[in-house]
């Protein structure tokens, strides 16, 4: 544990971790209790996602910011999302001088230790002990400094100008999903017109084809008694001649009867 005599500071320890692994820390405290409780906190942070939180112990608190896998996009290695910047301060200073403070160091640290070249999963315990004396200046100058501090300050209003921004940007995102929403819920409304008036049509269709398929059907069956009727008719005999029904004998001898007396009176005609 890096530690050296400084000035008294209520940022009591600092650490930067790729997830357990510490790779810089520095302390101010001479209680041995503060690096212990990074080591609690540490295998706590699932790095699943970036974080921000805050941790309360007695009378101090434990601030950190972690990263996750979109934290450093393409081309930073991928080792970036796994790192973790840790500080312990008192619970006087309240959490925007730490957060301004870790916002800095992890700044400087990115600067330092290029995210592009530098796989820190790779890294031993203490492998970037080389800014440990960079913690021991900022420790100092943001916890005992009023430059320091406005610095912190300013850092910390600037991260949160950052999510206002974010915020806002989802805001407007919902809200143009809002809009879009109205419009796809209009076009299913006219959608669904549409359909209701296709069924109103379709039905008034299908019972107008129903009556020309009666109608046609009915003319078929006219048609086709005509053709019968008229292929009977040509083999006996249209309406009143009746040739394909049988004559009473009663009739055939009165005919044959009156045949022979138109005869006798021509023969008699022509004798005179």
């Amino acid at each position: 544990m890096a530690s050296s005599s400084s000035p008294s500071t209520p940022l009591l320890y600092a650490c930067i971790a790729y997830r357990t692994t510490i790779l810089a820390e520095h302390t101010t405290s001479p209680s041995s209790t503060t690096s212990s409780l990074a080591s609690l906190i540490l295998p706590k942070i699932t790095h699943s996602k970036p974080e921000k939180l805050t941790y309360t112990h007695n009378q101090h608190l434990i601030h950190y910011i972690a990263e996750g896998p979109s934290s450093h996009p393409a081309p930073a290695d991928p080792s970036t999302s796994g790192l973790t910047y840790l500080v312990i301060a008192t619970a006087e200073l309240g959490r925007r001088v730490p957060f301004g403070f870790l916002v800095e160091i992890k700044r400087r640290f990115l600067a330092a230790h290029d995210p592009e070249t530098s796989d820190f999963s790779e890294l031993p315990a203490y492998g970037a002990a080389d800014f440990n004396a960079e913690l021991r200046k900022l420790m100092v100058e943001y916890g005992t400094t009023e430059g320091g501090k406005r610095d912190a300050i300013g850092n910390a209003q600037s991260e949160i100008d950052n999510v206002r921004g974010i915020m806002t940007e989802n805001i407007e995102r919902v809200l143009e999903r809002g809009e879009r929403i109205d419009l796809l819920v209009d076009k299913t409304d006219r959608l669904g017109g549409n359909a209701r008036d296709f069924r109103v049509r379709s039905r008034g269709l299908r019972r107008r084809m129903w009556w020309k398929n009666i109608k046609l059907m009915a003319l078929l069956v006219l048609v086709l008694i005509m053709v019968v009727y008229l292929f009977v008719g040509f083999g006996c005999g249209l309406p009143g001649q009746c040739l394909c029904l049988p004559v009473p004998s009663s009739n055939t001898d009165t005919n044959t009867d009156l045949v022979s007396v138109a005869l006798n009176s021509l023969v008699e005609m022509c004798g005179t």
